[in-house]
């Protein structure tokens, strides 16, 4: 039975968004060599058929350039994991954004120039709603 089809980037999806966030546009050929080197090494043609897939769903673009075609991101990191974290609040934590900040907290040892910059980024938060 097929996969259903998801609003969210695949994880292979997410590797190539993450080379052509670095750099673009970029070849078929330079984004395979990119992928292997971070081990995830494939055929052409998967990467081809996966790169088509992500134009289909409008996560890339592609312009003709002599015999190939150039491949750029449609959307910026910050929108497509601004989606990715909505949807995980809403799945996981039921819309409660504090519920996911708390499990954050519990989950992972932070920095204290981490927790630092999250107090400055809340208070700034606080001091804009306020206004």
């Amino acid at each position: 039975m097929a996969r259903p089809t998801s609003d969210q980037p695949t994880e292979l999806e997410l590797k190539i968004l993450h080379v052509l966030w670095k750099q673009h546009p970029l070849p078929v050929r330079e984004i395979r060599d990119a992928l292997a080197a971070a081990g995830r090494d494939l055929a052409h043609t998967s990467v081809i058929t996966t790169l088509n897939i992500m134009v289909r769903k409008k996560y890339l673009k592609r312009n003709k350039q002599g015999n190939a075609f150039l491949f750029s991101p449609r959307e910026t990191r910050e929108d497509v994991s601004q989606r990715m974290l909505g949807d995980m609040v809403n799945r996981v934590f039921d819309g409660s954004t504090s519920l996911l900040m708390l499990s954050l907290f519990d989950r992972k040892d932070l920095q204290v120039d981490e927790l630092m910059e999250l107090r400055r980024l809340i208070n700034r938060r606080v001091k804009e709603q306020s206004e």
